[in-house]
């Protein structure tokens, strides 16, 4: 019998799958009130979340358009946004929509958001997350 913790009835999960990552925007994002939002939760990917938004016609117009979907899809929560939809995802500064892009290429191809870095100084190699607290301002 596979061992795991129980979800819910008849159902079993890997205790060691990891499926949701936390994070927190370098800038974030500043709601029609005024309000900041920088911490939140982004998913896995399922093969849904990739093959769906092709159909959608924004993305057909426009394939650039496809990060905005897939980002949607996969952000659980942004601040007190929740679900966040496309526009929200259209609202982010550049730099917080770049974050993301990249946390969700390596969750989604590395299965882990640490970044491997060294030192400017004395060249030590070390691994940060970068789904963790950054500094930034707006």
């Amino acid at each position: 019998m596979a061992r795991g913790v129980q979800r819910a009835p008849g159902q079993l999960m890997d205790p060691s799958l990891r499926t949701e990552y936390p994070f927190v925007l370098p800038r974030g994002y500043r709601d029609r009130n005024g309000s900041l939002h920088r911490d939140g939760v982004l998913r896995l990917a399922t093969a849904r979340d990739e093959i769906a938004p092709r159909t959608d016609f924004r993305v057909r117009q426009n394939p650039a358009y496809l990060t905005v979907v897939l980002l949607a899809r996969t952000l659980v929560r942004l601040g007190t946004y929740e679900p966040v939809d496309t526009d929200v995802v259209e609202g982010l500064f550049a730099s917080d929509l770049a974050f993301l892009q990249d946390l969700y290429r390596r969750i989604n191809q590395q299965g882990h958001t640490e970044a491997d870095v060294a030192c400017p100084e004395c060249g030590h190699e070390f691994s940060v997350d970068i789904g963790g607290d950054a500094t930034g301002g707006s």
